[in-house]
């Protein structure tokens, strides 16, 4: 039995449905969103809050291979305290689960926001940097890093486990949250782009990569699994020619980016509704990061990556669908 934790995130659901083709049988651990258009023998859907220890023990029976792909994603300051509820507390209670019912092996998925940070942005971000907190200012990427700590703890207490730190995953998920909330932007039209750069893979070489680490022999190795490096301005021009759309053509300034998650925070004062945009996320959208990926093609060394511009137009495409079919 497998077991896969956040089986309605976009991870999740693509994990389960490249399990299921490789004839796996999989059960699903979902919280309150249900795991909706993957329906086969071999998927046992779970309901499980994965802070409910007892309930989690249920879920581990019999399980050995275990996909931890659940978490919270947020940048709004007053999340903070689901962000470690979930990604630090969680992960404890799914390491306790499964080293008290001896499953063989997990693969966490954390996250390029709780890696190091370099002192020059124009030098490569690897897994070997130094986790320094003054250069983290989100309570995502210290969560993450948190949450990360306890895979190891259970590594320490005998567990096989790998990481995982995708970089700014696409895929066709719910565009109105997570990294795929940038295609809603520019299919509405957004007009305006940054010239921050990022690391960016496909949801499906996520899957694929945790997948082809769990069954190997790899274990207490943390790995980035980004496809390429690419700045923000070009990812929307292809996102935009993809939809056939309005190319975004005003870029945001420092300044701009300052004042905009300024007026957004007195609104969220005012109306008790998130705002679109949060110092957080202004100031990664700014930010030059650049990602080596060397690490798990030495490890993997027939693993390869779908190019970034197929990527996109593979998740325009399947997102134009949902929209077509609605």
């Amino acid at each position: 039995m497998i077991l896969v934790t956040g089986g309605s995130g976009l991870v999740g659901r693509e994990l389960i449905t490249q399990l299921l083709a490789k004839g796996k049988t999989v059960r699903a651990i979902y919280n309150k969103t249900a795991i909706e258009g993957i329906t086969h023998t071999n998927l046992h859907l779970f309901q499980c809050d994965i802070l409910d220890v007892i309930r989690l023990e249920e879920a581990m029976e019999n399980v050995q291979e275990l996909y931890h792909s659940a978490g919270h994603i947020s940048y709004f300051p007053k999340d903070a305290h689901r962000l470690y509820k979930i990604n630090v507390e969680g992960t404890a209670n799914i390491v306790n689960a499964a080293l008290n019912a001896g499953v063989k092996k997990i693969v966490h998925v954390s996250s390029i926001a709780a890696l190091g940070k370099p002192a020059n942005e124009n030098e490569l971000i690897d897994e070997t940097m130094d986790w320094n907190i003054s250069g983290h200012k989100t309570n995502y990427g210290k969560s993450k890093y948190l949450g990360e700590l306890e895979i190891w703890r259970g590594i320490a207490e005998g567990l096989n486990a790998v990481i995982v730190n995708p970089s700014l995953i696409l895929g066709p998920g719910n565009w109105s949250e997570g990294s795929t909330a940038v295609f809603k932007s520019v299919y509405d039209e957004s007009p305006w782009f940054t010239d921050g750069m990022n690391g960016f893979v496909d949801v499906r070489d996520v899957a694929k990569a945790m997948i082809q680490l769990m069954e190997s022999e790899i274990t207490a190795q943390r790995f980035i699994v980004s496809a390429e490096n690419e700045t923000f301005s070009n990812v929307f021009h292809l996102i935009a020619k993809a939809f056939n759309k309005k190319i975004p053509n005003r870029k945001v300034t420092p300044l701009l980016a300052a004042i905009v998650w300024r007026i957004e925070a007195i609104k969220s004062k005012l109306t008790g509704i998130k705002p679109l945009i949060t110092r957080e996320t202004a100031a990664s959208a700014m930010a030059i990061s650049k990602y080596d990926n060397n690490k798990l093609k030495k490890y993997l060394p027939s693993f390869s990556y779908y190019p970034l511009e197929e990527t996109i137009a593979f998740t325009c495409a399947a997102l134009q669908q949902k929209l077509n079919n609605r």
